[in-house]
């Protein structure tokens, strides 16, 4: 019997085809291969993180702003003093990412640092240049504030050598200092409320071993250390106490290290020789001052017009760091990325966790940048 291959109808039952109009669409993904969710790699992570360094180009400018003055709780010079020394670092957050040795050389670091305030952070502040500078005048002149004028660190406005100190802070940390005796102590105090707010000292107020003493403790530093352009107590040179010249006589004898009886001819240079007042670990504060100013510089060069809002400076100068928020902690208990530890960046790891705010106020002071007003992302910052 033949096979049959033609296509004719099958009697049976048939199935009513549903119209085109009702058939379920197909999913526009439906072609897409089908993975699983994973945690985002550290390069993917970087970039999701870096997205907002993007160049944005100029931002409108309103003018100048107020924000600064206008959110800082000072109502006067010393007011603004204890501010400034109180506001200049950030406290350790809950995970820092720091062994327990660095995270003890932080607080040192942070504890020997001297109570001073740069003139222009206080006008900062305040931004009433004649009422605060007649104002540090008549502080200066009751005996208040000490002004201590740094030499070798310029003179403008965005040098550093101009700073202020409150006179209890000074006494405090004359008081608190083991390497000067007790009665060495008061004969220093005795002078510094004699010379009222002169920074050089003859080297006949004290003799050598007082001067030596002084010098070895940080408030005084000879002239010669200066012209090498440093104040710090690490920069100065560690003499014997009866056997060597001060550091100033060997200056001015091209260098050469002499010794000699302290009765005679060490004891006559001494005398001769002009000291400057001055507060220990002040050199690195200065520094430390200088660096955290040069790296707010170059997080705003990062944009051709080298201008930013300043949320968007802050996330810069903060890094890719993780938070407290909620989803911050969510990410984490996921296992996902939610930020590198602060221990990583460079604010914790060279500057000691210096607070944004407290930089943006001294390169602000200190006439390296400017805040404008933008009328739609808050205040914006220029590099000038």
């Amino acid at each position: 019997m033949p096979l049959r291959i033609t296509s004719s109808p099958v009697s049976g039952v048939k199935k009513n085809k549903k119209p085109a109009s009702l058939r379920p669409r197909a999913s526009p993904f439906a072609s897409h291969a089908r993975r699983k969710a994973s945690a985002p790699s550290s390069s993917g992570a970087s970039k999701l993180y870096g997205e907002h360094e993007y160049d944005q180009g100029s931002l409108p400018d309103f003018g100048t702003s107020r924000y600064i003055p206008e959110t800082t709780p000072v109502n006067d010079v010393v007011q603004a003093l204890q501010y400034i020394h109180h506001s200049m670092f950030e406290s350790l957050p809950r995970r820092v990412g720091m062994n327990s040795a660095r995270i003890a050389e932080v607080l040192n670091f942070r504890r020997s640092l001297p109570p001073l305030a740069s003139v222009a952070h206080v006008h900062t502040l305040l931004d009433s240049p004649t009422e605060v500078e007649k104002e540090i005048v008549e502080l200066v002149h009751v005996g208040r504030v000490r002004r201590l004028i740094v030499p070798e660190r310029g003179n403008d406005a965005a040098g550093l050598g101009d700073c202020l100190v409150l006179t209890e802070e000074w006494e405090r940390l004359v008081q608190d200092s083991s390497a000067l005796d007790t009665p060495l102590k008061g004969k220093f105090l005795e002078l510094l409320g004699r010379i009222g707010n002169t920074c050089a000292i003859p080297g006949t107020a004290f003799s050598l071993p007082e001067t030596m003493a002084l010098v070895r403790a940080g408030f005084l530093v000879s002239s010669s250390a200066l012209a090498k352009g440093s104040s710090s107590l690490a920069s100065l040179p560690v003499f014997p106490a009866t056997s060597t010249i001060p550091a100033s006589a060997s200056a001015r004898q091209g260098g050469t290290e002499q010794t000699a009886d302290v009765g005679s001819s060490s004891d006559s240079q001494s005398h001769t020789a002009t000291f400057f007042i001055s507060l220990p670990n002040t050199g690195p504060y200065l520094r430390l001052l200088s660096a955290s100013r040069s790296h707010l510089l170059s997080l705003l060069k990062r944009s051709s017009s080298s201008e930013v809002p300043g949320y968007l400076l802050r996330d810069r100068w903060d890094g890719a760091v993780e938070s407290e928020k909620s989803f911050s902690a969510a990410k984490r208990a996921r296992g996902e990325f939610a930020g590198i530890l602060p221990g990583r960046t460079k604010r914790w790891k060279e500057l000691y966790g210096i607070n944004f705010r407290w930089v943006l106020e001294e390169a602000l002071g200190a006439g390296l940048i400017e805040i404008f007003d933008t009328g739609s992302v808050g205040p914006g910052v220029r590099c000038l």
